[in-house]
């Protein structure tokens, strides 16, 4: 059976921050004449049949080629703040069938299907009590490119009901897979005017 048609297997993908130092949005921002969001769809519908774009502005990117996508409205916990992706990850994961979810920012341009595929094809032989199997570095979990066990849902909106926001203290209650990555750049995420000059 091949990743692609991996049935315990879905991606969600968050689109909600405010992309304050970029200063515009980043999803839309064009790399290598490809919307940043549009990129991210591409490789995650290369590796699970349905792919979700956590957002709470679905009609901004609407106009975009997003080939088997749908949108998961994200909503705002209080009207004056954004309150984070993990929160946007518990909204989409509660509309998830799969087993595991590859979970991805908007902004991750050099994304590879491969490694990414490598990944997938080793989530049977994750320990059953790991909630989640992430790329570790010097300044923690690499949330946000990574797969999460939908059966961790209950514990997350329980963090989430208590005030919790930070994903680094909320994966730091749970065993983790550590994932090995094979190439650095790959989590390269683009921020900042800089980093996208970089890129150019």
């Amino acid at each position: 059976m091949s990743i692609k048609h991996n049935q315990s297997l879905s991606s969600l993908i968050l689109a909600g921050g405010k992309s304050s130092r970029m200063g515009e949005d980043k999803a839309l921002i064009s790399v290598g004449g490809m919307p940043l969001l549009q990129l991210v769809c591409s490789v995650a519908s290369s590796c699970t049949d349905n792919v979700y774009v956590v957002t709470p502005w679905p009609e901004r990117y609407e106009q975009l080629v997003l080939p088997r996508c749908q949108f998961i409205r994200e909503l705002r916990l209080s009207p004056s703040s954004s309150h984070g992706p993990l929160v946007g990850f518990a909204q989409g994961l509660a509309q998830v069938q799969t087993d595991w979810v590859l979970l991805l920012a908007c902004d991750l341009p050099r994304l590879r299907v491969e490694v990414l595929q490598g990944w997938a094809s080793e989530l049977n032989s994750v320990p059953d009590e790991a909630i989640a199997t992430l790329v570790h570095n010097t300044k923690g979990w690499e949330p946000l490119c990574g797969f999460y066990r939908r059966r961790c849902l209950p514990q997350l909106l329980d963090f989430v009901n208590q005030g919790g926001r930070s994903f680094q203290q909320w994966l730091n209650q749970h065993p983790i897979q550590v994932l090995s990555l094979p190439a650095s750049e790959m989590l390269f995420n683009c921020n900042t005017p800089e980093d996208l000059a970089l890129l150019k």
